[in-house]
């Protein structure tokens, strides 16, 4: 891919990815940007994540309810999804227990493994809490 011509607006989107753990939505990015951009429309926003996306300077999480979520945190991990509240969470798994996922699969498949991605669901701890 060409280089890109750099981009505060991008850059500011990156950063705010960056320093989230929320997983936040498209709309979530644009209004925090917006505080910086006023006049940044969430087109570009939704432009710039799926940009960030497909160069790998992010991750594009789709939800089954149709939301894709973005995620600053780049290297492999695995999210799960709160199926009360919507919540994405990072679930930590160690190196060697994502590398058995993908030796487990390649042991099964006829060619060779090298990646997977993966999406969990469950409820999350606040979600458990109020069923209590």
């Amino acid at each position: 891919m060409a280089n890109l011509k750099y981009s505060r607006q991008r850059a500011s989107i990156k950063d705010y990815l960056a320093g989230t753990v929320e997983h936040p939505t498209a709309d979530t990015v644009y209004m925090h940007v917006k505080e910086e951009f006023p006049n940044i429309s969430l087109g570009t926003v939704y432009r710039n994540l799926n940009l960030l996306a497909d160069i790998g300077d992010a991750v594009k999480i789709t939800t089954p309810d149709g939301g894709d979520r973005f995620d600053g945190r780049t290297e492999p991990h695995y999210h799960v999804v709160c199926g009360s509240c919507g919540k994405v969470e990072d679930l930590e798994m160690s190196s060697e227990e994502i590398a058995s996922i993908n030796d487990a699969a390649d042991s099964i498949f006829d060619g060779k493994i090298t990646s997977h991605s993966t999406l969990f669901y469950g409820t999350c701890k606040e979600c458990l809490e109020k069923e209590k």
